[in-house]
C-alpha cells in the first residue's frame, strides 16, 4: 500500500514536471503577431492614416497583443533575426499607439510629457515592460533595433505617429516575409510626393535622410543612390539635396 501511494506520488511528480517543461518551450515560441494584423487592418487606412478612436474602442484587444508582446524576450530566446526584428518593430508601433491612445486626445505625439525631471522628451519615457525590463521608445530603437539589426530600412518601418513620419503598415510585420515588407515601406516611402519631392536635377527629402545618414552610408555612397534605388524618378547624381520641414502633426485619420 505504502509502495503504491509512493509511485503514485513518483508519477504525479512527473506530470506536473512534463507540464512545466511544456510552458517552458511554449513561452520561447516566437511571439505571433495576428492581433497586431487584425487591429491595423481595421484601423489603419493604406495611406497610413490611423484611427484612433478606432483603436481605443478595440482596447481590450490591444492589451491582449500588448501583454503577448509583454511576456516574451526575444532577446532570451533562440529566435531569428528576422523573428526578433519583426517583434521589435511592431512591438514600437504597437506601443507607440498605446501611448498616443493614454493621451488621447493630443494635437501631436510631442505634445505628451510625463512629468518626469530630465527626461527629455516622449521618446525616453520608460513605460514598455517586456519580462520585468523597462524601455522607453528610444530604448528600443537607438538602444536594439538601430545597432543590433544593422538595417537601414527600419526607419521606414517604425512610426512615429506623425504626419512626416513614414506611414503606419496596415499589416504586422512577419519574419517569413520581411525583407520583402521592408523594401516595400521604403518604397512607399521615398515615392510619396507628401514625404519627399524627387525630381532629375532636385531634390527635397526628409530629414530622416539627414538625422540617421550614418545607418545608410554603410551602404550607399550617397542620398542620391539610396534614393535611385527605391525611386520611381531617378535622378542626376548631381542633382542638388534639400531637406523638407518634419511635421510632427498627429498622423490621424480625418472623417
Amino acid at each position: 500500500m505504502r509502495l503504491s501511494k509512493f509511485c503514485f506520488f513518483l508519477l504525479a511528480v512527473f506530470l506536473l514536471s512534463s507540464c512545466e517543461v511544456k510552458d517552458v518551450q511554449s513561452n520561447s515560441m516566437p511571439v505571433k503577431h495576428d492581433d497586431w494584423d487584425a487591429l491595423v487592418k481595421q484601423h489603419v487606412n493604406e495611406v497610413g492614416w490611423v484611427d484612433y478612436k478606432g483603436f481605443m474602442a478595440d482596447s481590450t484587444k490591444l492589451q491582449n497583443y500588448l501583454d503577448l508582446l509583454r511576456s516574451s524576450h526575444p532577446n532570451k530566446k533562440n529566435w531569428s533575426r528576422n523573428e526578433q526584428l519583426a517583434y521589435w518593430i511592431n512591438a514600437y508601433n504597437a506601443f507607440t499607439v498605446k501611448l498616443i491612445l493614454d493621451y488621447y486626445p493630443v494635437e501631436s505625439i510631442k505634445d505628451i510629457k510625463s512629468g518626469i525631471p530630465f527626461v527629455s522628451s516622449v521618446w525616453d519615457i520608460e513605460f514598455i515592460e517586456i519580462e520585468d525590463q523597462i524601455y522607453s521608445l528610444n530604448n528600443i530603437e537607438h538602444g536594439i533595433i538601430r545597432p543590433k539589426f544593422n538595417e537601414e530600412r527600419i526607419h521606414f518601418a517604425v512610426n512615429c505617429a506623425s504626419y512626416s513620419c513614414p506611414k503606419l503598415l496596415n499589416e504586422a510585420f512577419c519574419a517569413e516575409h520581411l525583407d520583402q515588407q521592408l523594401d516595400k515601406v521604403t518604397k512607399s516611402f521615398i515615392n510619396n510626393p507628401e514625404k519627399n519631392n524627387i525630381k532629375e536635377d532636385r531634390v527635397e527629402i526628409s530629414k530622416l535622410l539627414s538625422w540617421y545618414w550614418g545607418d545608410f552610408k554603410k551602404k550607399y555612397n550617397s542620398r542620391i543612390e539610396f534614393i535611385n534605388k527605391y525611386s520611381a524618378t531617378q535622378v542626376n547624381e548631381d542633382a542638388e539635396v534639400d531637406y523638407l520641414e518634419y511635421i510632427w502633426a498627429l498622423n490621424e485619420q480625418k472623417n
